[in-house]
């Protein structure tokens, strides 16, 4: 293979026209200069330069490498400046993806704030569940994950590195018409006879909450499935059914519908800032790790919910 640099020393020689200004102009001695144009004629297995006396000329051969290194040499300098510029945030782009809830309320407050600071990094966002996250990871199609889990559901995947946000506690949604709606605090347990509104069957979402009920004594009788939170919300402000719903996906709060803190043991969840394992954080991952810590405590400063 062609050493790049020993192109480079060519280059100047074709530029100057003898050894001894080459040398010169790159700082070098000119038996270095020599040396280096020798190895170049070894590895491209061509002569390169002859030398006559008014100088040196190239053969077909040198003019032709030359040519091609003109080239190589401006898209290495294109890569170099590229390279500094990702570096130092002029440059490069920023992949993430996270939860539903966290993808209306605590990525867009962070991807907002990183726009701000840097305004030259190209920016993209999706929606994606752990499983999902976690391949996008793998494959490298995204930088960051926003990802939770649960005290009875910790995280299974070892080749995640994980980094705690904060904790997102959940809270009992029902009807301005309910009959507790009046109530501060509700326990799960008064809502053994009531019908339930529920994640789809599967999901983390669906599981925390048939576990949360369970442990207060009861089956939940779920009679409406959805993953669509204003489809839910508005299913529960029309008293078709009580939720337990997550405080992040609570942010904005429908007409009709009520929330009140659960009495007694606490539901939550918690919420990570996921990256691959021993992959490489480019400073654009570096940097919205630490806006997703900011971002994370100021949820937890001024939580958005509207306890009624």
């Amino acid at each position: 293979m062609l050493d790049v640099r020993r192109m480079k020393v060519l280059k100047e020689v074709a530029a100057q026209g003898s050894f001894s200004a080459a040398a010169e102009a790159l700082s070098f001695t000119q038996s270095a200069v020599s040396q280096q144009i020798a190895a170049l004629e070894r590895e491209s297995g061509a002569k390169l330069v002859e030398r006559g006396a008014r100088g040196i000329r190239l053969t077909a051969a040198g003019q032709a490498l030359v040519s091609h290194a003109d080239a190589i040499l401006s898209r290495l300098e294109d890569a170099e400046q590229e390279l500094a510029a990702i570096a130092g945030l002029k440059g490069g782009r920023l992949r993430t993806a996270g939860f539903q809830s966290a993808g209306a309320t605590l990525v867009p407050r962070a991807l907002t704030e990183f726009h701000r600071r840097h305004p030259d990094v190209d920016l993209s966002a999706t929606t994606a569940e752990l499983n999902e996250a976690h391949e996008l990871l793998r494959s490298g199609e995204i930088d960051v994950a926003i990802v939770m889990d649960f005290e009875g559901q910790p995280l299974l995947y070892g080749d995640l590195e994980t980094e705690h946000l904060l904790d997102d506690s959940y809270y009992i949604a029902m009807s301005d018409t309910h009959p507790l709606a009046g109530k501060r605090q509700i326990a799960l347990a008064d809502l053994a006879e009531d019908d339930w509104i529920n994640s789809c069957p599967g999901t983390s979402c669906d599981q925390v909450v048939l576990n949360a009920c369970r442990g207060a004594g009861f089956e939940p009788r779920v009679v409406i499935e959805s993953d669509e939170n204003d489809q839910m919300q508005a299913c529960v402000a029309g008293g078709l059914g009580v939720a337990l719903w997550p405080g992040l996906a609570l942010a904005h709060i429908r007409p009709g519908v009520v929330v009140k803190p659960v009495q007694g043991k606490q539901v939550t969840r918690r919420i990570h800032a996921a990256t691959l394992k021993g992959a490489y954080r480019s400073a654009a991952t570096e940097a919205m790790l630490a806006i997703l810590r900011e971002t994370a405590e100021e949820f937890r400063a001024d939580a958005p919910l509207r306890v009624a």
